[in-house]
């Protein structure tokens, strides 16, 4: 075998190539990088029946993305391309079944680059001072591909060769580059405890933002003297704050302070992150106070925060590049106001708008929306995860007419503020690079109703599932369940209790069949709760039937107990109850129709009267 370039014109495609077809090949993954680099691997070829001719036994898509370049460049005005010459390792002559072997051996042996082996190059190119947009031309890849395999470089290593062997998939791994050093340790020490569950995929995002505990360690202020109460688990090794608003009414103060300090030591800028935005070290170059570089303050939902000294993102860093070319640093002018002038500012400034807002209740309705849509570091608004690890109960949600149509409103509201309609969550999206401002000035286009349509969705998504919030809600808008919901498998597959079967039997039939029929096994009760739903075997159909659990208002079967809605509902009763109790003084106005859940004040004249006042 020897090595030669030979011009694109004395070559074709051999009947003995793997790829052969009538059709040219697809080559879009591979276009990109030979327009850039040219055919950089050899193809392998073999002497053909004409003269300085030889025909493509391995490596046709490579030939066939060199014939578009050259085509290009001829439409260009490029007269050398007609005869462009691309790599070959030419075969001897020798039998159809070399050849054949030949083409096999380069087709199926070639194995994809895996996304941590791609990370490590990726990581290589970019501290070489590749752009991500070269290396996405370079590689004919998407450059939001490149930046999901360099967000790798944010997990333990271990972590990595786990992904690298498929241990864990791709949606968990996606988590995981959000998470800190600290929780991706966590979540290997349950991934390493046999009675422990580590949680994946969309479980995972919760284990990570539920911010449910938080724990002592992560506290930046004096605990004992911030009187705050810590509760230490059985054995006493982590402590956590009772009080998680109060925990962050301190740490929020204490970052402030960190802030402040900061600005005064001389650094140009301070930036907190939300706990939506993560800070990427491949997006930033290390720089000193002197050029010019800032503090990022990196928070966590978890109550974790960690500063990073002295970055500038890389575009500033080049702009910086190119405005010095002696190297030695550009000296970013000193602020006109003092840090301490700055804060004084932004609080006359704050002060003023806030009491401005309160005449513009409409403003500050949407401005509270885009606040619970995209979040702040005093808003934490999450989704509700819906989640389940059952594969029944995940099937029937995702069947059920109630999810179907939320989703369908959903996907209106991600419209209305310029969202994509696949997004799982209307909750969360930052919108543009503006985050709350971009969501505001979205919701200031809109009319009345749709802000109350987006609301809705908001709301909706973070309704907590099995609360009593969900029960008086029902209650208050007259949920018909039977619009909702119909018997399928999963409920069928999850009643295992014969007696609970023979009173479900009782409640689509009648009493006496259930009587009759007190001895059946629970396989026999389920078929006759089957038929009488679908009115089959001779059974009358019970049409719109809903078990006493799932109605407005819910009700149990039997004395036993243990129904969470029936148990929310007593809750809601007594909520109720106090509602509607007399007013002690008389001269106060009517709340509301007795029997209401707590009807917003703007909902009748009286409330519009007080709210005008």
């Amino acid at each position: 075998m020897k090595l030669d370039f030979i011009p694109l014109s004395k070559l074709s495609i051999s009947k003995t190539n793997m790829r052969f077809a009538k059709t040219a090949p697809d080559v879009s993954d591979i276009l990109p990088t030979v327009r850039r680099r040219g055919v950089i691997q050899p193809i392998i070829v073999r002497p053909n029946c004409a003269p300085d001719a030889y025909e493509i036994v391995a490596g046709s898509r490579r030939f066939h993305a060199a014939l578009i370049v050259a085509e290009e460049k001829r439409a260009m005005g490029d007269a050398d391309s007609e005869v462009a010459a691309i790599p070959c390792a030419i075969l001897e002559d020798g039998d159809d079944a070399d050849a054949v072997e030949a083409s096999m051996i380069e087709n199926m042996a070639r194995r994809d680059a895996d996304e941590v082996t791609q990370w490590e190059s990726f990581t290589r190119l970019v501290k070489e001072g590749r752009k991500l947009g070269d290396i996405a031309d370079t590689f004919g890849l998407p450059e939001l591909t490149v930046r999901r395999v360099l967000a790798l470089g944010n997990l333990l290593p271990r972590i990595r060769q786990m992904y690298a062997r498929d241990d864990i998939d791709r949606a968990t791994v996606r988590h995981l580059t959000l998470a800190s050093k600290s929780q991706q340790k966590a979540w290997l020490a349950l991934v390493d405890d046999e009675d422990a569950y580590a949680p994946t995929g969309s479980q995972l995002k919760g284990w990570l933002f539920g911010g449910q505990s938080v724990g002592t360690r992560h506290a930046l202020f004096d605990i004992e003297a911030s009187g705050l109460v810590t509760i230490a688990d059985l054995f006493g090794d982590d402590r956590y704050f009772a009080d998680t608003d109060a925990f962050w009414d301190a740490q929020n103060a204490a970052i402030e302070a960190r802030r402040e300090d900061y600005l005064d030591e001389g650094w140009n800028d301070v930036v907190i992150l939300s706990p939506n935005d993560h800070f990427s070290v491949w997006e930033h170059v290390k720089s000193s106070k002197r050029k010019g570089g800032r503090i990022y303050v990196e928070v966590r939902a978890t109550g974790e925060v960690t500063f990073h000294e002295g970055y500038l993102t890389r575009k500033e860093a080049e702009r910086m590049a190119k405005g010095d070319p002696g190297g030695t640093g550009m000296k970013v002018a000193r602020p006109e106001v003092t840090s301490t002038m700055a804060t004084y500012i932004d609080l006359h400034r704050h002060a003023a708008v806030r009491a401005a807002l309160t005449g513009f209740p409409a403003v500050a309705l949407r401005l509270m929306v885009a606040h619970a849509i995209v979040g702040s570091h005093l808003w934490r608004v999450q989704a509700e995860p819906q989640s389940c690890r059952n594969d029944y109960l995940a099937e029937s949600l995702e069947n059920a007419p109630g999810e179907a149509d939320f989703d369908q409103m959903r996907r209106m509201a991600l419209g209305l503020l310029g969202f994509g309609a696949e997004e799982p969550t209307l909750i969360g999206n930052n919108g543009d690079e503006y985050g709350v401002v971009g969501v505001f000035l979205a919701l200031l286009d809109l009319d009345d109703a749709q802000v109350m349509d987006v609301i809705a969705i908001v709301m909706g998504e973070s309704l907590a599932s099995g609360s009593a919030a969900v029960d008086a809600v029902g209650l208050h808008i007259g949920v018909d369940m039977a619009d909702y919901w119909q018997a399928d498998e999963a409920f069928f597959e999850l009643l295992r209790d014969r007696e609970i079967l023979g009173r479900l039997v009782a409640d689509v039939t009648d009493p006496a069949v259930a009587a009759a029929n007190g001895q059946e096994k629970g396989k026999t009760l389920k078929a006759i709760i089957r038929d009488a739903l679908d009115g089959t075997n001779g059974r009358e159909k019970k049409d719109r039937w809903v078990p006493r659990w799932m109605q407005f208002p819910p009700a149990a079967y039997s004395e036993r107990g243990g129904v969470g809605p029936v148990d929310a509902h007593a809750k809601v009763v007594a909520a109720m109850a106090i509602h509607d109790a007399p007013q002690p003084d008389p001269t106060m106005p009517d709340p509301g129709a007795p029997g209401s859940i707590c009807p917003l004040p703007d909902e009748t004249e009286e409330g519009t009267q007080r709210l005008a006042a």
